[in-house]
Formats: structure tokens, sequence, C-alpha cells
């Protein structure tokens, strides 16, 4: 669980990648939840809020550069959370996530200074979508999301495209997911654990063989066509880096 000062329980910011700092604000717990794991896994330093108050403090403390803001909020709404942090002079790009579809509303918000607005019910995918498209635009020239690179194997997380050398492999979502996640822990074993709560959602029901019958699936595609990236630390997990240390046999 996030704080609203954007430290974890433990007080450390919670993170999962290098993508960029995002604050979350939404009084839906099922909604921030859902969104800033997904978020996590997507690469990017998360912070929740669920009210205006914690929205205010969160963006003052943990400076994200992008803010995904609920309208209505229990103690005020995303409009006036808006208004109070540009006067403090802080430019976070803005999305606010809405259940009202009115053109006045959504016309209100964006005049007023936000620079894209998601309708709910939304997907996580729009979400995800929404942000790389704003940060483009709201970065300076020059910023881009990184491209995922180990050894001859890289992943264009834009594009959705993944390559070992020249050749193209084809994923599947999950396959594409489980291997970014390591990719953005290279050279670091990643328990099979966090694989299960990262990749497959916190919620899931199955046990741990899933995530070794999908790594069985990324080797057949990924290390056949060159020396194993994927090894196994025995009773730990997993970690890809180009070269294998004699204690993680690769399989």
């Amino acid at each position: 669980m996030t704080r609203a000062d954007g430290r974890n329980a433990d007080g450390g910011v919670e993170h999962s990648g290098r993508r960029g700092r995002l604050l979350v604000v939404d009084d839906e717990p099922a909604i921030v939840d859902t969104v800033g794991r997904f978020l996590r896994f997507a690469g990017y330093e998360v912070c929740t809020a669920a009210t205006a108050h914690e929205a205010l403090t969160a963006a003052r403390a943990f400076h994200p550069e992008l803010i995904l803001l609920d309208i209505m909020l229990p103690d005020g709404d995303g409009f006036d959370v808006m208004k109070r942090l540009r006067r403090d002079g802080l430019a976070q790009a803005v999305v606010f996530l809405t259940a009202r579809d009115t053109r006045a509303d959504l016309v209100k918000g964006l005049t007023e200074g936000g620079d894209d607005y998601i309708t709910k019910p939304f997907g996580l995918d729009e979400v995800t979508a929404r942000v790389i498209a704003v940060l483009r635009r709201t970065r300076p020239v020059g910023t881009t999301d990184p491209t995922l690179c180990v050894a001859d194997l890289t992943l264009d997380p834009v594009s959705y495209t993944v390559r070992r050398g020249d050749t193209p492999v084809e994923l599947t979502p999950t396959e594409f997911r489980l291997l970014r996640y390591l990719m953005l822990h290279a050279d670091r074993v990643v328990p099979r654990a966090r694989l299960l709560e990262h990749v497959w959602s916190y919620d899931f029901g199955g046990d741990d063989t899933v995530v070794a019958t999908y790594i069985s699936y990324l080797r057949r595609k990924i290390d056949t066509l060159g020396p194993a990236l994927i090894h196994t630390r025995r009773g730990v997990g997993y970690r890809i880096g180009a070269n294998p240390n004699p204690a993680e046999p690769a399989s």
C-alpha cells in the first residue's frame, strides 16, 4: 500500500521500473489498486491517493510527471486539485478519470489545463496508451520510452515487438509481460512469487507451476536463437542475462 507521501509501509518509494513517475488519484479502492499495479508492472513508479488532500500532499512530495486524477473526490474535485497545483507552480501533466461524459465537463477539464481524459469504465490498455501519448507530448524533447535490451535481445514496449538479433520473436500477451518484467530486472534473480504478483496479478488462484510453464515457452522462442539468456536459481526464481552462473542452470 502506498501512502500519500509516495512511500510504502517500509518508508521506501514503491517502483518497478524506469519509465516515469505517476500519481493515481481515485476514491474507489479497486480502481486505485488495479490501475496502480498494472502501471507498476508496465515499468512506472507509482504513488496513489484517495482524496483531494492526499493528492495535493503526494504531488508535492512525490513530484510525478503525470497525474491520473478522478474528477469526483470525497473532499473536493479534480478540477480544484489541478488549479491548486498550477498555482503552486507544479506543472505535472493531468489525465482526468471521470464518470461524467457530457461535453461541457470534458471541455472544462481540457480548457482548465488538463492534458487528456478517460471516461469510466475504461480498459487498462487504454490507460497505458493515454499515459504514453501524454508523456510524449509533455516531456522535454529527447525523452523517450526506453527499449529494453539484454545481449542481442530487444523489447520495444511502444511497438510491442521483440527481436533476438535480426529475428522477430512472436509472443503471446502473457509471454510478453513475463519477458518484460524479467528484462526490467535484468541480471537479478526475480522470485517466482513476485512474477506471479506482477505478471498474473496478486489474486491469481494457481500455484507457481504456471511460472515454470511460461518460462519454458519463452526459452523455446528465445534461447533457441542463440546462447541461453534465461537462467534458473533453483528454489528461488529466474534471471535474464548474458552471463550464466554455474549455480543457476538454464533448465
